[in-house]
C-alpha cells in the first residue's frame, strides 16, 4: 500500500513509526511532517487546509490509504472531500467530527443519550449575562470550555466567581480563541483521576487499545496552565478489566450508537477522555482523533500490523484482529521551549538526538532543519519515549528521564512527575 499520512506533530511521527513497521507498506508519504518522520516517510509541500491538492496528489501517487493526524482538517471536513473523490482515509467525516469540534454539541448528544458526562449550561457571547447570573448560582471549582478548537489549551479550571468572571471576560470580550471561544460550556469540576481510552471504530465494530492518563497542566503536581499535553503513560492501572467493560458498556457503545441514529456514524479513532470519579466513568470530552502525547506511548504497546488495523477501518470492514497489546509499557515526557503554552522563542539546536537505546524513542513534535541542524520549532519540542517489554511504570519513568538528561537545547523545559500517579 501506498500511504499519505497528513500532519506534522509527535503524534504523526509516532503514526509514521508504527505504519513503518507494516509488512504491506510500500510507501509512506508525509504532508507536512518533521525531521524526525523523514526517517520512514517521503515529506511532500502539501497544506493540510488545501483539499483538492491532497486529493491531486492521492491520484498521482496511487495512495491507496490516506490517514489524518490533526483535527482541524477532520473538523473542516478533509475526510468527506477524500471520499467523494474515491479515495480511502482513515479518520470521521465532518459531522461525526463534530464531536471533538464542538463541545456543545457533543455535551447536547451526551445529555440526549445519558451517557455519563459533567453537568453543564452553555452560553453564546450574545447571552454573556446569562452566563454571569449562572456564575453567581453555582459552587466552585467550575470549568469553563470553549466550545469550539483551541488546541487542547481552551479549557480553564476557575477557584472562584472572581476568576470564573475574568475567564468569561478573556473569551467573549478578548477573544482570546477567536469564534472557537464565542460559544462556551461551564461545567461541574469533576473529582477523580483521569485517563485516556482510543478506540478505532469503523462505526459498528471496534477495537480498544491500551489506556493511558496525559498530563495536561505545564508544571509537577498538575500546576500551571493548560497544555496541549506535557507528557502520558501507558497502560493506566486505574483502568481494570472490570472498570473497562463499565466504560465500554456506558459510554462506548451508547456513543457510537447516538452518532449512528443521528446521522454520523463515525469511522475513524475516536478517543474518550474520562474521569474516573466516585459515582464511575464520566466523559470530559471526546477527540475525534489519535491523542497528543498519549499516541506516543500507546502504539509502541501493539504487536501485529497496525496499517491493517488503519486500512480496514477506513473501506468499513475494521480487522479486529490485526493488533493486539503486548503486555509492555511506556512513559512519554514532553521537552518543552521556555515559556509554553504562552509566548517562546524558536530556533535552538538540539543536542543529544543522536541517543541509541533500544528502549527509547525520541519522537519530534516542534522540529526543523536548519543548514543540517535540527532546531526547536514549536512549545512542545520533542516526546522522549520509554517502550518497555514488561509492565513495569518505574522502570519506564526512569529509562525515559534518564534519556532526557542527555537531550538538550536552550530553555529546555518538563515534567519531573510524569506517570507518578500509576505509582
Amino acid at each position: 500500500m501506498n500511504v499519505l499520512l497528513i500532519g506534522s506533530g509527535g503524534r504523526e511521527h509516532a503514526l509514521a513509526y508504527k505504519i513503518f513497521e507494516s509488512s504491506k507498506l510500500t510507501k509512506l508519504y508525509c504532508a507536512p511532517g518533521n525531521p524526525g518522520i523523514e526517517e520512514f516517510a517521503e515529506l511532500v509541500e502539501l497544506s493540510t487546509s488545501d483539499f483538492n491538492n491532497i486529493v491531486v496528489f492521492a491520484k498521482e501517487k496511487g495512495i491507496d490509504l490516506v490517514v489524518v493526524g490533526p483535527e482541524q482538517p477532520l473538523v473542516d471536513g478533509l475526510a468527506d472531500h477524500l471520499r467523494a473523490n474515491g479515495v480511502n482515509v482513515f479518520g470521521p467525516n465532518k459531522e461525526a467530527a463534530m464531536i471533538e469540534g464542538d463541545k456543545s454539541f457533543s455535551k447536547e448528544l451526551m445529555k440526549k443519550y445519558s451517557i455519563p458526562t459533567a453537568d453543564f449550561e452553555v452560553f453564546t457571547k450574545n447571552e454573556k449575562d446569562n452566563a454571569l447570573n449562572y456564575l453567581d448560582k453555582i459552587s466552585y471549582p467550575t470549568v469553563i470550555k470553549a466550545s469550539g478548537l483551541a488546541a487542547g489549551k481552551g479549557v480553564a479550571i476557575c477557584n472562584s466567581q472572581k476568576e470564573a468572571i475574568l475567564i468569561v471576560d478573556e473569551y467573549f470580550e478578548n477573544g482570546i480563541f477567536g469564534k472557537s471561544g464565542h460559544t462556551i460550556v461551564i461545567e461541574e469540576f469533576l473529582e477523580g483521576e483521569e485517563a485516556s481510552i482510543f478506540i478505532v471504530t469503523d462505526g459498528d465494530n471496534y477495537v480498544i487499545l491500551p489506556s493511558s492518563q496525559d498530563h495536561k497542566r505545564a508544571l509537577d503536581g498538575d500546576k500551571g496552565k493548560n497544555t496541549g499535553g506535557m507528557g502520558a503513560y501507558s497502560p493506566a492501572p486505574i483502568i481494570s478489566e472490570k472498570l473497562l467493560a463499565q466504560i465500554e458498556e456506558k459510554i462506548i457503545v451508547p456513543t457510537l450508537n447516538a452518532l449512528k441514529i443521528e446521522n454520523r456514524k463515525y469511522n475513524g479513532c475516536l478517543y474518550c477522555g474520562l474521569m474516573i470519579t466516585k459515582e464511575g466513568p464520566k466523559v470530559i470530552e471526546f477527540n475525534c482523533r489519535f491523542g497528543d502525547p498519549e499516541t506516543q506511548c500507546v502504539l509502541p504497546l501493539l504487536d501485529g500490523d497496525f496499517l491493517q488495523l488503519l486500512h480496514s477501518t477506513a473501506i468499513g470492514m475494521i480487522d479486529q484482529t490485526a493488533v493486539k497489546y503486548n503486555g509492555g509499557s511506556s512513559v512519554c515526557v514532553v521537552a518543552a521551549s521556555k515559556g509554553y503554552p504562552d509566548n517562546y522563542e524558536k530556533g535552538f539546536e538540539i543536542t543529544g538526538l543522536d541517543l541509541k537505546h533500544e528502549n527509547v524513542i525520541i519522537y519530534h513534535a516542534g522540529t526543523k532543519k536548519l543548514n543540517n541542524r535540527i532546531v526547536t520549532n514549536g512549545g512542545r519540542v520533542l516526546g522522549v519515549t520509554s517502550v518497555l517489554k514488561e509492565n513495569n511504570i518505574k522502570l519506564a519513568k526512569q529509562t525515559t528521564y534518564d534519556a532526557l538528561s542527555k537531550i538538550n537545547f536552550e530553555g529546555i523545559t518538563y515534567r519531573t512527575d510524569i506517570s507518578d500517579k500509576a505509582l
